[in-house]
């Protein structure tokens, strides 16, 4: 009796479609590279400090001094009836969250361009490694925050629960936009120079050291299109109350970061192809 040959096994080789979600169970595949990556950058941010984490909280815990004195104390700046240290600090978090995975993931595809020249892998696993970091320091600054709140007798209410979702909106918005900067980044190092000078601007645009009050009320609407103003007093609201948060930051908020995370996916699926070859 002749043996019939096993079924060969059949590869298809093809390309992705013009836009599609990213290959998540490719990702779930390389999760190791990704864990080894994230605590690569952990190490190296820390390396050679003494003090080490608490550069995560002294950072923000001195500009937030340093805006008190001269917007709370000089300036007599509105605090939503809190104290305005305490109001910046609830201000730079999430800001820091959104800001930071921008800056340090923007550039991630052009420090790495090493590994994406000689092997294989996920190119979204560069900039989500970058992420780790910024969501370590971020963890490390709520911890700070409770801190100062029981400091300040600030009591804490129901509405802390929404908090994570702020910061997770935070943190996928700023994904989102660093999708894009980090792969124009690779075309047109242009953008390396511009991220830190758009940030800056931005964060005065946003009631990041000072609060929405301060903005007369004929202006709130269009002051609230910036959709980072919901990300910062949601997380204010969640964390000390108050009622400057409104629907229209909200709404602006949610089409923000629906619009990020699409535009950035477009991008970063349409043109990673070529990063190997232009890097």
């Amino acid at each position: 009796m002749v043996a019939t040959d096993s079924p060969k096994k059949i590869t298809r080789i093809q390309t992705r479609q013009a836009f599609s979600f990213f290959e998540w169970k490719e990702l779930f595949e390389y999760r190791d590279l990704l864990y080894f990556l994230s605590l690569r950058e952990l190490k190296l941010r820390y390396k050679q400090t003494s003090l080490g984490l608490a550069w995560v909280v002294l950072q923000p815990l001195a500009q937030a001094i340093i805006f008190a004195v001269l917007f709370g104390n000089f300036g007599r700046l509105p605090s939503n009836g809190q104290p305005y240290v305490l109001m910046v600090f609830t201000g730079l978090i999430p800001w820091g969250l959104f800001s930071n995975t921008i800056g340090r993931a923007g550039g991630s595809l052009v420090a790495n361009a090493n590994l994406l020249s000689k092997i294989y892998f996920p190119r979204l696993i560069i900039p989500l490694a970058s992420v780790g970091s910024v969501v370590l320091d971020s963890l490390v600054s709520v911890f700070a925050l409770v801190l100062m709140m029981l400091l300040f007798s600030v009591g804490i209410g129901w509405h802390v629960l929404a908090a994570p979702l702020f910061l997770l909106a935070s943190l996928a918005m700023g994904l989102g936009v660093t999708l894009v900067v980090a792969s124009l980044n690779v075309y047109f190092r242009d953008f390396g120079f511009a991220v830190p000078f758009v940030l800056q601007a931005w964060i005065y645009l946003t009631p990041v050291v000072y609060s929405t009050e301060l903005i007369p009320e004929k202006w709130r609407f269009l002051y609230a299109l910036n959709p980072t103003v919901g990300l910062v007093e949601g997380f204010r609201w969640s964390m000390l109350g108050g009622t400057t948060l409104s629907v229209e930051m909200l709404v602006s908020m949610g089409v923000g970061l629906v619009v990020s995370l699409s535009v950035g996916m477009a991008v970063f699926q349409n043109i990673e192809r070529g990063f190997a070859d232009i890097i």
